[in-house]
């Protein structure tokens, strides 16, 4: 007599990461646009976002509150607009790494295209560098000595401070509330499949690197610009050949 196989549980077990539900959010391929236009880390408004989404105001309005309300999204009101921005740099992360997975077989394929030769140059990752500089400038900053390891990241040397203040960035700059976490750590590049540096100092980096005019944000969405200026005041953290110039746009609407 054949023994009966036992049922499969109705639902997963409590202890089992709820996969499902996120993967249902992102899976349909309007809100996986909305949520990739805003993996720079900026604000965008709900007519933005539609754009990204190919889709009418009323339907856009649709996908971001059900991003909302699984907490993928973080909301801002400003008197009768309201605008959007990924929740925290964890959803972000996630989204990079599903991009990586999705595009194993074809990464190598994907990333040649021209459409996306910008993005890979230098692009906005949740508000720090990523792409071929974001790689560079942390593989400098580690040979320099300015970066030391610490646990869970980095943390800037006594050299690294004294770099870091002689380019006019303050430690307060990267000093947030939580003492418990390093001011930096590394994110494996969706472009280059090696680490940029992200976290705070990371943030302050970028954020001071655009306020000097240093790099400048350019089409499409998300990527970035070494300008001449950045090429000076840059120069012994950055290559000096290849990375420093980006590419030609050759598309209106690369992907993102």
């Amino acid at each position: 007599m054949a023994t009966a196989r036992p049922r499969p549980p109705a639902s997963a077990p409590a202890h089992e990461p709820r996969l499902a539900r996120f993967a249902a959010l992102v899976a349909a391929p309007t809100r996986a646009r909305m949520l990739c236009f805003l993996l720079g880390g900026e604000y965008a408004s709900a007519g933005e976002l539609a754009a990204a989404g190919s889709v009418s105001a009323a339907t856009a309005s649709a996908h971001l509150a059900r991003l909302l309300d699984a907490g993928l999204l973080a909301l801002e009101r400003r008197g009768r607009h309201r605008y959007y921005r990924l929740a925290d740099a964890e959803v972000a992360h996630a989204l990079e790494a599903l991009a990586l997975v999705a595009e194993r077989g074809s990464h190598r394929q994907a990333w040649a295209s021209p459409a996306r030769s910008r993005l890979r140059h230098a692009r906005c990752c949740f508000g720090h560098l990523a792409g071929e500089l974001g790689v560079a400038l942390l593989e400098r900053l580690l040979a320099r000595g300015w970066l030391a390891p610490v646990d869970g990241g980095y943390a800037p040397s006594t050299a690294g401070i004294q770099g870091l203040q002689s380019l006019g960035l303050a430690p307060e700059a990267w000093r947030g509330g939580n003492g418990s976490k390093p001011p930096g750590y590394p994110c494996l590049d969706w472009s280059e499949r090696r680490d940029h540096l992200a976290g705070p100092l990371a943030s302050a980096l970028l954020s001071h690197g655009l306020a000097q005019g240093w790099l400048r944000r350019c089409s499409p969405a998300r990527a970035l610009e070494l300008t001449p200026p950045g090429r000076l005041a840059l120069a012994g953290l950055l290559p000096a050949a290849g990375l420093t110039k980006a590419p030609a746009d050759t598309s209106a609407g690369a992907a993102s």
